[in-house]
């Protein structure tokens, strides 16, 4: 075959080639269950949690994995969606949550196992227009009311893309999901129904909200630009609270008498009067610290961007680094039954088997 025909025959190889992709049907991930993979638990996740003995991980394209061994083996949960998740969180064994972009929320009544939605950004918006509808007609002469009907009507233009960042269940039925420019959610009964709180954090810029963390039986919500709110003792309001950090922190966590944030470039904070006054502590890592957790033994454990890993065995007052045979990103970190470290980020899944303090 001479140049010319080998060069015609490739053209219209292509040309076919190019002919069957356009007559691919588009299909939303918010429509497309999450594909198998043999390679999901070595694929980028983003969090990971206990559901009873068990660990459950989340990722993108709608990947949910689960271990039943300690993290020795992983498989994949049914999901209905392929869209990124973000977090997750179980209220019980068997109940939990999901939420991510695309304004997705995820329920599971099995541990895990398989999931069904309960929400996505292209309801969410119109939800959202129509709860501040309601509530400007039933009070014409209050103002407040009319720019939160325009902020949906804002929601409604942009479409579907709503990220979700976090979710938080006090237990099967009381819970909050919280996102991008404020995005705050609340629901009374499982997730069947979610009520905007837009309104009701002080958050007047609009500003993204990254975390959920209940601490000591108060709620936190972290946020970019030295954001902290605390849900007011009536529990009808998140109030802000005053720090002294202006970067983003990506979460809270604590324990009865200590509550630290940590969040950008190695910033930790602590607090021991629930959030009132708080002070620096010093961590040496110029990498953002994007997880962390407690142990059974009450030390708290920090994991950054760029896969250090510290620990606290004095109530977070001072952290120290601890030895690693491999390093990798981490998003997501939690301790499993058997007191193993499970850690998720870019690279996937790692357990790290710890040794634990001497008891006194």
């Amino acid at each position: 075959m001479d140049m010319f025909k080998r060069c015609s025959v490739l053209l219209l190889a292509w040309a076919a080639l190019q002919g069957a992709v356009q007559a691919e049907p588009y299909v939303d991930v918010l429509d497309l269950p999450a594909l198998p993979s043999a390679l999901a638990a070595s694929s980028a996740l983003r969090d990971v949690t206990r559901a009873g003995a068990r660990m459950v991980a989340v990722g993108p394209r709608g990947h949910i994995l689960y271990s039943d061994d300690h993290g020795s083996h992983w498989q994949q949960a049914q999901v209905p969606v392929s869209a990124d998740l973000n977090a997750l969180t179980f209220a019980t064994p068997e109940l939990g949550w999901a939420v991510g972009n695309d304004g997705v929320i995820l329920h599971s009544r099995d541990g895990g196992l398989s999931w069904e939605k309960q929400l996505d950004g292209r309801v969410l918006g119109d939800q959202v227009l129509a709860y501040y509808q309601a509530k400007a007609l039933a009070a014409p002469a209050d103002p407040v009311w009319a720019s939160w009907v325009g902020e949906g009507e804002r929601l409604v233009a942009e479409g579907a893309d709503k990220p979700l960042l976090d979710v938080w269940f006090a237990d099967a039925r009381h819970g909050y999901a919280v996102g991008v420019f404020n995005l705050l959610l609340h629901t009374r009964d499982g997730g069947q129904h979610w009520t905007p709180w837009l309104e009701r954090s002080d958050n007047p810029q609009g500003l993204h909200l990254t975390g959920l963390a209940s601490v000591d039986g108060a709620l936190y919500i972290s946020g970019e630009q030295g954001l902290l709110l605390k849900l007011s003792a009536d529990g009808e309001r998140f109030q802000r609270l005053s720090t002294p950090y202006a970067g983003t922190y990506f979460g809270v966590i604590g324990k009865p008498g200590t509550l630290l944030a940590y969040g950008l470039r190695g910033h930790v904070l602590r607090s021991t009067d629930g959030g009132a006054q708080w002070q620096a502590v010093k961590t040496d890592l110029t990498s953002s610290i994007t997880a962390a957790s407690l142990d059974a033994s009450g030390r708290f454990w920090l994991a950054s961007q760029a896969g250090d890993l510290l620990v606290s065995g004095d109530d977070g007052a001072s952290f120290s680094p601890v030895a690693q045979t491999q390093r990798a990103p981490v998003s997501g970190a939690a301790f499993d039954s058997a007191a193993d470290l499970v850690l998720v980020g870019e690279r996937g899944i790692r357990t790290l088997a710890l040794e634990q303090p001497q008891q006194p």
